[in-house]
Protein backbone atom coordinates (compact mmCIF):
# COMPACT_ATOMS: atom_id res chain seq x y z
CA UNK A 1 0.00 0.00 0.00
CA UNK A 2 2.75 2.57 0.80
CA UNK A 3 4.40 1.79 -2.55
CA UNK A 4 1.22 2.67 -4.44
CA UNK A 5 0.81 5.91 -2.48
CA UNK A 6 4.45 6.80 -3.14
CA UNK A 7 4.10 6.09 -6.86
CA UNK A 8 0.93 8.17 -7.02
CA UNK A 9 2.66 11.07 -5.24
CA UNK A 10 5.58 10.93 -7.68
CA UNK A 11 3.17 10.89 -10.63
CA UNK A 12 1.27 13.88 -9.23
CA UNK A 13 4.44 15.91 -8.69
CA UNK A 14 5.64 15.04 -12.20
CA UNK A 15 2.39 16.17 -13.81
CA UNK A 16 2.46 19.34 -11.72
CA UNK A 17 6.03 20.16 -12.77
CA UNK A 18 5.25 19.41 -16.42
CA UNK A 19 2.25 21.74 -16.36
CA UNK A 20 4.29 24.46 -14.68
CA UNK A 21 7.13 24.12 -17.18
CA UNK A 22 4.89 24.04 -20.21
CA UNK A 23 2.03 26.40 -19.28
CA UNK A 24 3.33 28.49 -16.39
CA UNK A 25 1.32 29.60 -13.37
CA UNK A 26 -1.96 29.57 -15.30
CA UNK A 27 -1.48 25.85 -15.96
CA UNK A 28 -0.94 25.18 -12.27
CA UNK A 29 -4.08 27.11 -11.34
CA UNK A 30 -6.13 25.28 -13.98
CA UNK A 31 -4.78 21.89 -12.92
CA UNK A 32 -5.48 22.69 -9.26
CA UNK A 33 -9.04 23.79 -10.05
CA UNK A 34 -9.62 20.61 -12.01
CA UNK A 35 -8.22 18.40 -9.25
CA UNK A 36 -10.20 20.16 -6.51
CA UNK A 37 -13.36 20.00 -8.59
CA UNK A 38 -12.99 16.28 -9.21
CA UNK A 39 -12.18 15.46 -5.58
CA UNK A 40 -15.03 17.52 -4.16
CA UNK A 41 -17.43 16.56 -6.97
CA UNK A 42 -17.99 20.22 -7.77
CA UNK A 43 -18.94 20.43 -11.43
CA UNK A 44 -18.40 24.18 -11.68
CA UNK A 45 -14.85 24.06 -10.37
CA UNK A 46 -13.86 21.08 -12.49
CA UNK A 47 -15.41 22.64 -15.60
CA UNK A 48 -13.52 25.90 -15.11
CA UNK A 49 -10.27 23.98 -14.65
CA UNK A 50 -10.89 21.79 -17.70
CA UNK A 51 -11.78 24.74 -19.92
CA UNK A 52 -8.74 26.70 -18.74
CA UNK A 53 -6.46 23.74 -19.49
CA UNK A 54 -8.08 23.29 -22.89
CA UNK A 55 -7.51 26.97 -23.71
CA UNK A 56 -3.89 26.74 -22.61
CA UNK A 57 -3.29 23.64 -24.69
CA UNK A 58 -4.94 25.00 -27.85
CA UNK A 59 -3.54 28.54 -27.57
CA UNK A 60 -0.82 27.96 -30.22
CA UNK A 61 -3.43 26.59 -32.64
CA UNK A 62 -5.64 29.65 -32.40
Amino acid sequence: MPVIAFALAIFTVTVDQLAQWRYGPAGIVALTLLAIGIRSRNHTCSTIGAVALALLVTRPAL
